[in-house]
């Protein structure tokens, strides 16, 4: 239950990164964004994450192509440690609507979640987020992003949708600090409905090299769903 829910959760995917959140700015056309990351999510009496690869590619102007493959784990404190794959996720993004014309960039970002081949690591069924996210960017380096949507799967499996909102400043020219608040409904499986707070940096090493980082502490059923998350990230663009 609690490596679904990371799975969901923190991967910005869950796949915006390295906020839970995305965004709507797809990668550029015929250039390539690799993440190679780690997460995880600890609760009272369990801990669980991933480690894993999220391949992006710009395929055509506004429309982004994602694989996540992923290595997950869960360790529960009265229970044994599990290992293995986890659900593999397939998305599209596109962007349907400009800053330069409308005022916000705004995309879709639908994301099919694979059925895991691994005993009590994610999901054993498949599921769907069908998503819209939004952006503002404004002079003096402060952005907003966010949106939401929702999870659907086969029952007996229940429903569930997620929102969150980020804003960011570009605190220096390689530097950019962030603060998120995100919100997920109950899934069903006995866990109840969680909302975070979470701190996030992106520092640029290069054009080509980037480093992420981010924290996130629940605030809502605590102890239940997140009482401390984290993600970091190496991230390649070219």
């Amino acid at each position: 239950m609690i490596a679904v829910a990371t799975v969901l959760l923190v991967r910005p995917a869950l796949a915006g990164p390295p906020y839970v959140s995305d965004d709507p700015e797809p990668t550029d056309y015929k250039h390539f964004e690799i993440y190679t990351s780690t997460n995880g999510t600890a609760t009272r009496g369990d801990i669980g994450g991933a480690s894993g690869i999220d391949f992006n590619y710009g395929a055509a102007p506004d429309l982004q192509l994602t694989a996540t493959l992923p290595f997950a784990f869960d360790n529960p404190a009265a229970g044994n440690a599990s290992f293995g794959p986890g659900n593999i996720e397939l998305a599209a993004k596109y962007r349907f609507l400009h800053q330069d014309s409308f005022g916000l960039d705004v995309s879709v970002f639908p994301r099919v979640f694979l059925p895991s081949p691994t005993k009590n690591i994610g999901n054993n069924a498949p599921s769907l987020l069908l998503p819209v996210w939004v952006q503002k960017d404004w002079n003096g380096g402060w952005s907003a992003f966010g949106g939401g949507g929702c999870v659907i799967s086969p029952r007996p499996a229940q429903d569930f949708c997620l929102t969150g909102g980020v804003v960011t400043y570009q605190l220096l020219p390689k530097l950019q600090l962030g603060v998120e608040l995100f919100h997920q409904t109950a899934d069903g499986s006995g866990t109840p409905a969680t909302s975070s707070i979470g701190l996030g940096a992106r520092y640029d090493i290069s054009d080509t090299y980037h480093l992420l980082g981010y924290i996130r502490r629940g605030i809502e059923n605590t102890n239940e769903t997140d009482q401390y998350s984290w993600y970091t990230s190496v991230l390649f663009t070219f």
